[in-house]
């Protein structure tokens, strides 16, 4: 098994390819153990001119060799005859084997099973079982006596029954290896189970004292709705009568609820006199159901003397639970009437004669109110689960299908058969150099590894890759995933032993495994920020915090926040806020505290030197300073409290200082391991800040690819472009959901999508004064900066009312001159066009989701966009975005006619309509090819919508990316 050879001459160990000999030195080389051909060319070549003669034996030959050895040293030099082998040495450490080329065999293997083991650490004793046993036979027979030839043909038929012996016990071993491992799996999954139990028995204790808590709080609410109703009853009561003379009356006297009566009316006797129709509208009990009775009278023709009037009657059922009846009278029934006799506004009431003691009735009246908010809470109860069940469901769906997606959009470079690789059996990896920097390469090597490189079994021997078989121009090679694989890891070379490599720009391939027995370890990653939604949101850095944080912490990592606690943070929105400690820094203390947002853990540092206590997240003269003063009071909580996370991901300007305060004063002070991701969501604040973060980050990240390419002449990215990624942002699938806004009239999906968008149009309308009618109705929220294409923003309202559409604008400008030319510009509006425009120029965010749920199409002109919420926030709600081509607007808006190859490469649809230019032409091409689209192919427009609406533009694949790079920040 090993290089370690004796001197000819002093009888020293020496280890590595011997030197060459004098030239008249001869020599026997015995190779111990089974190599390859390779091997044995490598030592002739060190003996060339030499006489050499070769020989293979087993390391438990050894001692069989030196008789021979000796024998031949005995008898006196022959010709060629070697010189003694001197002292015995040992067998060396395991050499590496050469890397076979593809498909090709080591014929002397002792094994034929490879990547197929889960673990060999059984292999070694087996090994030396047989060497032993080996040794024993060996020695005990007379090979003094045979021939030379006889003595090689016995080792030879030895070294095969060794090699077959060696073979079942590694079969064996690797059985019972495969079986522990399977009973490991087994066992994983029972306490799975367990756990899963556990839980599910809490939950149900959960459920169980949630349901008390409802039963006595449904029995307390029937209580106070009782009393209540028994006071304002009480009122009735005293002012109902049994008949009011020359105006009504009822018979029989005597009745109770359930019968049938027949009230009578004087028609005479009111303002009805003259009506050709008398009607009764009724109710009891002081109208607790609202309106229960209608009946239209019918003249009663009496002659009695006594009966004096125009008298008129119905009959009427008496409610079940009536103590009094109440009733007005009118010229026609509800939906119909103009005239009406309500008594002088005090309506007409009337007792019931036989009732349920008062006592018992109201007794019987708390059980049956009670018994009423049980069953309205069953059905509210019934109602939110399967709404709930929908949504999981829903997002599973998105889940599994933007997996899917993500893995396909890289079929131009490599895809997997099967696509979706599972533990435990073989997968095909194809790949396709044309796309990459390995394009026209002779050879494309395919090296991997499982479980991010970590995998116990090392990596894979590199395999020269062969052409598919589809003709395409993609190659294939094949692996054997193992049982305890959950990622798949590999890059391409041009050649066996390296050369140029396609590592995926330093992030290499990863694919997940699933069905495996082992689980990733999960990450820490800690943000350190100064915006956070919903509690402190000035821009969008706001929001990706939140929602980046809350996608990864789904994949099963584990998150946590550092954050200002400013004296202006939306409280309500944090859960269980508690003291955690205190620690001194700076000069001051600072005092920490600890809640959960959006499920999301965050400590929030509290400087009693009073830096955030200023009513505001920006707009203090001494920002950077406050911010920096954070950033490291933040290190040092990490430090102080024995975290070591392995990722700090720090944002914008603003944290900045997190990179190089961090690798100055807390690298080798407790956190080793920890490595830097700094994220540039705007570069046009703070570019110095920004540049110096660039260089001490480990990686860096900005909101789009597209944004990538357009700051990568700056010069602080350009020099780092080698560690400098596009992720395009996504959005709170939570937040903006249509099936569960409140602020939009009817939930719905892509399956009643047309439906909940005509109700909120008609719902917007509404609300803002809009002419109710059926219109293109263009929508633009933004903040009124030069950033946003103003310019662009007043064109194409003109141009929508040009084109008879309606338009909607919900935003308000920083700078007051901007503002009040929009304050101008609504008045103008508003007289000349109030029924199709309509500019509200503050921030509503109701009126936002309303907005965006109601309008057909959603403008987003900006001059730059690093990434763009507003059109992903659009599609999520079925509204087709209308964009300029620039930053993230560029990566997420396929136009329909321009887009459909590029669309296709990310497996998408084309999915709205954008333009290149920032004027007035440009605006135009876009939005007329828009509003035409609405007008003249309402089906495909139609059909658009639900498209843009199953698209996913959550953070579900954008995590998956920032995982990748965290990861790759720590290889």
């Amino acid at each position: 098994h090993g290089n370690v050879l004796a001197d000819t001459e002093t009888g020293e160990s020496q280890t590595g390819v011997p030197s060459k000999g004098s030239a008249q030195d001869q020599y026997l080389l015995y190779w111990f153990s089974p190599s390859s051909p390779q091997i044995l060319l490598l030592f002739q070549s060190c003996f060339v001119g030499k006489s050499i003669q070769l020989k293979w034996v087993s390391a438990s030959d050894h001692g069989k060799c030196r008789k021979k050895q000796g024998r031949m040293a005995a008898s006196g030099p022959k010709s060629s005859s070697p010189r003694g082998l001197g002292r015995r040495t040992t067998v060396g450490s395991a050499q590496k084997k050469t890397p076979k080329k593809n498909g090709e065999k080591d014929s002397n293997a002792t094994s034929t099973v490879t990547n197929e083991v889960l673990e060999i650490s059984k292999l070694p004793d087996a090994k030396a079982d047989v060497q032993k046993r080996g040794s024993t036979v060996l020695g005990e027979r007379n090979v003094l006596d045979g021939s030379e030839t006889e003595v090689d043909a016995l080792l030879e038929q030895e070294l095969k029954v060794e090699r077959e012996n060696l073979r079942r016990k590694e079969i064996e071993a690797l059985a019972e290896e495969t079986l522990a491992r399977e009973e490991k799996w087994r066992e994983q999954e029972k306490l799975a189970k367990e756990e899963a139990e556990r839980e599910r028995q809490e939950e149900e204790k959960r459920r169980i004292e949630a349901r008390k808590a409802a039963i006595e709080a449904d029995r307390e609410q029937a209580k106070a709705e009782t009393q209540k109703r028994r006071e304002m009853l009480q009122q009735a009561l005293e002012k109902g009568v049994v008949s009011a003379r020359n105006v009504w009356y009822i018979e029989p006297k005597n009745f109770k609820g359930e019968d049938k009566v027949k009230l009578y009316y004087n028609k005479s006797s009111g303002p009805l006199a003259n009506a050709e129709e008398i009607w009764i509208h009724g109710g009891f009990n002081s109208w607790v159901d609202g309106l229960s009775i209608v009946e239209k009278l019918v003249d009663a023709e009496l002659k009695d003397d006594s009966k004096n009037g125009d008298w008129w009657f119905a009959e009427v059922i008496v409610p079940v639970r009536a103590l009094v009846i109440d009733w007005v009278f009118a010229d026609g029934p509800p939906e119909g009437a103009f005239l009406y006799d309500n008594n002088s506004r005090k309506d007409f009431h009337a007792l019931v004669p036989l009732t349920t003691p008062e006592e018992a009735y109201w007794s019987e009246e708390e059980d049956r109110m009670f018994r009423k908010l049980q069953e309205e809470r069953r059905l509210k109860e019934e109602a939110m689960r399967v709404k709930m069940e929908k949504t999981a469901r829903l997002k599973a769906e998105t889940k599994e299908r933007t997996l899917k997606m993500f893995l396909l959009s890289q079929k131009d470079v490599v895809y997997t058969e099967p696509l979706e690789i599972q533990a435990g059996s073989p997968v095909t990896v194809l790949y396709n150099p044309s796309n990459t920097v390995l394009n026209g390469k002779p050879e494309v090597w395919f090296r991997g590894s499982f479980n991010r490189w970590t995998h116990r079994l090392g990596p894979l021997p590199p395999q020269k890759m062969e052409a598919a078989d589809d003709g395409s121009s993609h190659l294939k090679t094949s692996a054997k995933v193992p049982l305890d694989a959950y990622m798949m890891d590999f890059v391409f070379s041009e050649k066996e032993d390296g050369g140029m490599f396609d590592n995926k720009d330093g992030l290499d391939y990863h694919l997940p495994v699933v069905g495996g027995i082992a689980k990733e370890p999960p990450l820490h990653i800690v943000h350190i920020a100064v915006e956070m939604a919903p509690i402190a949101k000035v821009g969008g850095l706001g929001d990706v915090v939140t929602s980046l944080s809350r996608a990864v912490q789904e994949l099963s990592h584990n998150v946590d926040i550092i954050f200002p606690k400013y004296d202006c943070i939306k409280y309500n929105f944090v859960k269980d806020l508690q003291f955690n400690r205190s620690y001194h820094w700076g000069g001051t203390e600072i005092k920490v505290w600890h809640g959960k947002v959006e499920g999301v853990s965050v400590y929030f540092l509290d400087p009693q030197n009073g830096l955030f206590q200023r009513g505001c997240v920006y707009g203090c003269a001494d920002d950077a300073g406050r911010f920096g003063f954070f950033c490291h009071a933040a290190l040092e909580f990490l430090l102080q409290g024995g975290f070591h996370p392995d990722i700090l991901h720090c944002h914008d300007w603003s944290s900045a200082p997190v990179s190089w305060l961090f690798k100055d004063h807390y690298t080798h002070y407790g956190l080793i391991k920890t490595r830097v991701v700094f994220t540039i969501h705007n570069l046009e604040f703070g570019a110095g800040a920004i540049g110096k973060a660039m260089t001490f980050a480990d990686k860096a990240t900005t909101v789009s690819r597209t944004y990538a390419k357009e700051v990568a002449g700056n010069s602080v990215i350009s020099p780092h472009l080698y560690k400098f990624h596009g992720i395009v942002n996504g959005i709170d699938p939570d937040i903006w959901d249509p099936y569960n806004d409140n602020f939009v009239p009817v939930p719905y999906t892509s399956e009643n999508v047309l439906e909940g968008k005509r109700a909120a149009k008609e719902e917007l309308q509404k609300r803002l004064g809009l002419k109710s009618a059926d219109l293109p109705l263009v929508g633009i929220i933004t903040r009124l900066t030069h950033q946003k294409g103003i310019h662009l923003i007043k064109h194409a309202i003109w141009r929508t009312l040009e084109r008879n559409g309606q338009v909607v604008l919900l935003g308000s400008a920083p700078d007051p001159r901007i503002q009040n030319d929009f304050v101008n510009l609504a008045n103008q509006l508003h007289s000349t066009h109030g029924d199709r425009a309509r500019l509200v120029l503050t921030y509503d965010e109701p009126l936002s989701h309303l907005i965006y749920a109601g309008a057909d199409f959603i403008l987003v002109p900006s001059i730059f966009e690093p990434c763009g919420l507003t059109q992903l926030i659009a599609m999520r709600y079925g509204s087709v975005p209308v964009v300029r081509k620039t930053g993230g607007l560029y990566d997420t808006v396929f136009d329909v006619d321009h887009d459909k190859e590029r669309a296709k490469a990310q497996v998408l649809e084309p999915n709205g309509f954008s333009f290149d230019g920032a004027d007035a032409p440009g605006v135009d091409y876009a939005l007329n090819r828009a509003i035409s689209a609405w007008y003249d192919g309402r089906e495909w427009f139609n059909s658009l919508c639900k498209t843009v609406m199953e698209q996913d533009w959550s953070w579900n694949r954008p995590a998956l990316e920032y995982i990748e790079l965290y990861h790759s920040a720590r290889k």
